[in-house]
């Protein structure tokens, strides 16, 4: 008897779910998407002949991986459309102070990976993933994707480049993240635009989603002034109105913005060497509709 078939195939997909779950959402930057899929894996292991399985979390993450290649795929269109840029729905936390815990999803999730992954073709998506989340060899990498071993070793290595480029090169420890983010937080609660350039880098970049339901600027923008000015300018447009909370947004410090009590974005940060070097600002309302209820009474 396998060891999974001890504790119940149940079981063995509920000890999995969660890494099935963050496999499909590297995939697909849609917490509801990923649920689906995650779904599906469950229906196709309820009919898996467990007992030929040499591996349990293999099969599913292959099977889960698969799934969400084939909805990227028909999500193509969909994306290729979006109204200005597209950001994954945020994962939001309350800010706990466990670095273990949020240091070991930040590797995993963080939107400043998802963002430059977005930027990456499925196959390329999929091969980096499978070969460096998970480890597997290339031989199963080209049985899942229909290509050569040599083609997805190619697959690979193009993804490790395009990634390394915006990897940063001194990585924040989660406590000088929290704290770097504080400092910012409390200079655009009271429109400090010198404090706030202080803290950004000069070649600041700053992306947002808003999905054509809330306005957003349609080309990324770049510079510590300009990019101060924006958060600058919002203080000023509701002064006494808008309100930032501190969060974990995908597995690192990140704030919730609230404008007149109601939540108007999620915000990522992409820090290096010190200095936030990339913003990441998520207002579309449909990808808000996931943050906790305990952030928003």
């Amino acid at each position: 008897m396998h060891a999974q078939e001890n504790i119940g195939t149940d079981g063995v997909f509920a000890g999995l779910r969660a890494r099935l779950f963050s496999t499909a959402y590297r995939m697909l930057g849609s917490r509801s998407d990923a649920d689906d899929v995650v779904q599906d894996a469950w229906l196709r292991w309820q009919s898996a002949d467990h007992a030929s399985l040499r591996s349990a979390e293999a099969w599913l993450v292959t099977v889960t991986t698969r799934l969400a290649l084939d909805r990227l795929r028909e999500r193509k269109a969909e994306r290729e459309s979006y109204p200005g840029w597209w950001l994954p729905e945020p994962l939001v936390e309350m800010d706990e102070n466990t670095p273990e815990t949020a240091a070991e999803l930040a590797s995993d999730v963080s939107l400043a990976l998802l963002w430059t992954l977005e930027r990456l073709s499925a196959e390329e998506r999929a091969a980096f993933l499978l070969r460096q989340a998970f480890d597997q060899d290339y031989g199963d990498i080209a049985a899942l994707l229909g290509r050569s071993e040599a083609s997805c070793r190619q697959l690979v290595h193009r993804a490790q480049e395009k990634l390394l480029e915006e990897r940063p090169r001194f990585q924040p420890s989660p406590e000088a993240h929290r704290a770097l983010l504080g400092a910012f937080m409390q200079a655009a609660g009271r429109a400090d635009r010198e404090a706030m350039k202080a803290l950004l880098a000069p070649d600041v970049a700053f992306i947002s989603d808003g999905g054509g339901k809330m306005p957003s600027f349609r080309r990324i923008l770049r510079g510590a002034g300009r990019i101060a000015g924006v958060f600058w300018s919002l203080e000023h447009q509701y002064p006494g109105c808008v309100r930032y909370q501190m969060a974990r947004v995908n597995g690192e410090p990140g704030l919730l913005r609230f404008v007149n009590g109601r939540i108007e974005s999620a915000q990522s940060f992409h820090i290096d060497n010190g200095l936030i070097t990339a913003v990441f600002v998520v207002r579309n309302p449909d990808k808000l509709a996931g943050v906790p209820q305990q952030f928003l009474s």
